[in-house]
């Protein structure tokens, strides 16, 4: 069989280093899914691999990319048939197991996601990680009690792939969602994907931030943690939910219990790498339906797989809108 295009990541004499390169099925990762990849995506967390940024690889070399959507071309497993559409992200995808950037990738059965109705391919990959984990959040904070009636919802780092999705998936379903950014002139993207309000981090006095403060919020999507989440966290309405998703400012929070145990605010962490099967699959059954976002035209940019290095760029000097797919096929 001819070789596949990849793009593999190394440690060369301590350094990260990233480049495409030729390889046989075989000399991929051992799984009994063999997928002819389609699309992937661009996440924070492929750029930190990618570029060394963050200690994200856990085996070199390995073919990166977390996230991945294509057509089965040879199963080992009664659960898929070759022609199957289907999605494989996280778990040790593109970080310790060969991911979705390259040609064909194999993936353990117990990974892949079949494509749910309502999404084609390039949707699943223009949503990705940045969608599932989205859509989790709202899952969990509906799961513990939030609904349109309850008050607006806040959305940090939004016009990031997380933030920018949510935003849109959470005006879709009714709720007022406020878009907490560092950027003045994305205001009318914001607007665009649903958000009623628009609120500049620049406006936020993180110096002093109370114990508790002004109830506000009913829930809160969270992509920054460090200052902006303690904030958040003191001024959470009664009964509010705050799902923690990203660290894109600071992995720390010097917060107090006031909010937890004289408001009964719910700090909701989401884990979208070890989320079991079954949630996986009926949050991405959500994503097709009820939770599929409206702009998903105006939130991603498709990238070929030759201009993957270029995105990285982009993503790490914070000049990345939305999110990138790949198209690798």
């Amino acid at each position: 069989m001819a070789a596949l295009k990849a793009f593999r990541i190394f440690n060369e004499d301590g350094k990260v280093a990233s480049r495409y390169v030729d390889l046989q099925i075989d000399e991929l990762d051992a799984g009994n899914v063999v997928i002819k990849v389609a699309y992937s995506g661009v996440n924070f967390k492929d750029a930190l691999a990618a570029t060394g940024a963050g200690r994200i690889i856990r085996r070199f070399p390995c073919v990166g990319g977390i996230d991945l959507a294509g057509t089965v071309t040879e199963s080992g497993d009664a659960r898929f048939k070759k022609g199957d559409a289907v999605i494989a992200t996280s778990y040790d995808i593109g970080v310790a197991h060969d991911g979705g950037y390259a040609q064909f990738a194999r993936i353990p059965a117990d990974w892949v996601v079949p494509l749910p109705k309502g999404l084609d391919l390039f949707e699943s990959m223009a949503l990705g990680t940045a969608g599932f984990t989205a859509a989790l959040a709202v899952e969990r904070m509906e799961h513990d009690g939030l609904r349109p009636g309850n008050g607006p919802v806040i959305v940090t780092g939004a016009t990031g792939g997380v933030g920018s999705i949510a935003v849109d998936i959470l005006a879709g379903a009714g709720y007022h969602v406020v878009a907490l950014t560092g950027k003045e002139n994305e205001t009318d993207y914001l607007k665009g994907l649903g958000a009623r309000e628009v609120m500049l981090r620049s406006s936020l006095d993180l110096a002093k931030i109370k114990p508790l403060d002004k109830a506000t919020w009913a829930g809160a999507v969270d992509n920054l943690g460090g200052e902006v989440l303690a904030w958040i966290a003191s001024t959470m309405q009664i009964g509010g939910t705050l799902a923690s998703i990203g660290l894109a400012a600071s992995h720390k929070l010097d917060t107090t219990v006031m909010p937890f145990i004289l408001r009964g605010v719910s700090l909701l962490g989401v884990d979208s790498v070890n989320a079991p099967m079954p949630l996986r699959e009926k949050v991405w059954k959500r994503l097709g339906s009820d939770l599929k976002p409206r702009h998903l035209n105006s939130i991603v940019t498709t990238v070929d797989f030759a201009d993957l290095p270029g995105v990285f760029e982009k993503v790490m000097n914070a000049k990345m809108r939305g999110r990138a797919a790949v198209k690798i096929a």
